[in-house]
């Protein structure tokens, strides 16, 4: 006799548990209710906007940070009345990594000087690219509108990350959605009912309705079963793909991670995280993921909010320096080599952690090697100071 498995469910278990079969068709608000997919899309635009944001001018062979220009105001501080910048550049990196044409910010400018930004819902907002050379043209609602007013943020592909992935993310949702009917019903079914006699297409539904009524739901579970009408009950066998059901699952999770570069231990797939391996993945997280897209968001800001004049010495520029900081003891050994060598001073350093300046911090000097005159030479005092003379 064939056995049956619930890790390969049949189309009328699927219908009898109403489990959908997995597919492709599957839609972005669908797609993000997957948890793995809203944990990437949430880890990159969030780590993105958090990372503090500067503008360089270029003066000489150095750079110096400029504080008082308009479209640094905007993403640092209130991008519009009711849009703080945080929330704008995270709701830029998730639509570039959601949306197929990328996330589109039109630019409110007065006299070239930005004044507002504003992401409009989907539609408002229209793209089309010229065939021959991609040469993006914008329309807000109905109406041309300048490149320079309009800020994109899109991949490398002509569809989005999730798009690439809706086949894997489309698997993962059908799983889940099994598993949660067949926890959420309760009537696991462990076994067969077999009957003597033919009980017809009526008799059939009333025997499956009898059964559901009396031992379906988490109140019912482990009543025990009367039969009728010399009806018997045999136990289903388990078969080894049952056992691999949450080791499908996983396999999904890391489907997932691959379509947006992130490790699996940032979606909470610990199974073979570790110190060493975590530590690795964190530095590859900010140097294959975050660092792409952090060049994308400063290639956008350069391009609307500055001029063409501005855009010969200055630059939009994310402070990766937090990203990069080691544990309390490792970076006081490395800050302590970097003085002592003196490659920085001790001002230089303590402006990497926001503290303020002290007095004489500014000199290279190497605080192991002390120049200044001893307090104690250990010269041996004289006949007279030891007779007290």
């Amino acid at each position: 006799m064939e056995q049956k498995s619930l890790g390969d469910p049949t189309s009328e278990l699927l219908e009898l548990f109403g489990a959908i079969p997995a597919g492709t068709s599957i839609s972005n608000a669908e797609a993000l209710a997957v948890p793995a997919v809203s944990a990437a899309v949430r880890i990159i635009s969030e780590a993105a906007a958090s990372l503090d944001l500067k503008l360089k001018r270029r003066v000489g062979d150095a750079e110096e940070d400029v504080t008082d220009h308009s479209g640094l105001r905007l993403l640092t501080g209130q991008a519009n009345g009711w849009t703080s910048g945080f929330e704008l550049i995270r709701d830029l990196v998730a639509g570039a990594l959601t949306k197929d044409a990328g996330a589109l910010c039109y630019v409110t400018k007065v006299n070239d000087e930005p004044r507002e930004l504003i992401i409009y819902r989907d539609s408002i907002i229209t793209v089309d690219e010229d065939d021959k050379t991609g040469e993006p043209k914008y329309r807000v609602g109905g109406q041309f509108a300048s490149s320079k007013n309009v800020m994109r943020v899109r991949g490398p592909f002509t569809k989005c990350p999730l798009s690439m992935a809706r086949s894997a993310i489309a698997t993962a949702s059908a799983m889940e959605g099994y598993a949660n009917g067949l926890w959420t019903n309760g009537a696991r079914p462990g076994g067969v009912i077999q009957t003597p006699n033919k009980l017809g297409t009526e008799g059939v539904k009333a025997m499956l309705a009898g059964w559901k009524a009396a031992f379906s739901g988490k109140a019912n579970a482990g009543k025990t079963a009367v039969l009728y009408e010399g009806a018997t009950y045999q136990q289903m066998a388990l078969t080894s793909v049952d056992g691999q059901f949450n080791e499908s699952r996983t396999f999904q999770i890391l489907e997932i991670a691959r379509a947006f570069r992130v490790s699996p231990a940032m979606l909470y797939e610990l199974t073979r995280a570790t110190w060493n391996n975590a530590e690795s993945q964190s530095k590859d997280f900010v140097t294959y993921t975050l660092l792409p897209w952090l060049k994308v968001l400063e290639g956008a800001f350069n391009r609307v909010l500055l001029t063409d004049a501005e855009r010969a010495d200055h630059r939009f520029a994310f402070d990766l320096d937090d990203t990069s900081q080691a544990d309390l003891v490792s970076r006081a050994t490395a800050y302590s080599s970097l003085i002592s060598s003196r490659v920085y001073n001790p001002n230089e350093l303590r402006a990497w952690d926001g503290y303020a300046p002290y007095d004489g911090g500014d000199k290279y000097a190497n605080p192991a090697i002390d120049v200044a005159k001893p307090a104690n030479d250990n010269t041996p005092p004289s006949k007279e100071a030891a007779n007290g003379k």
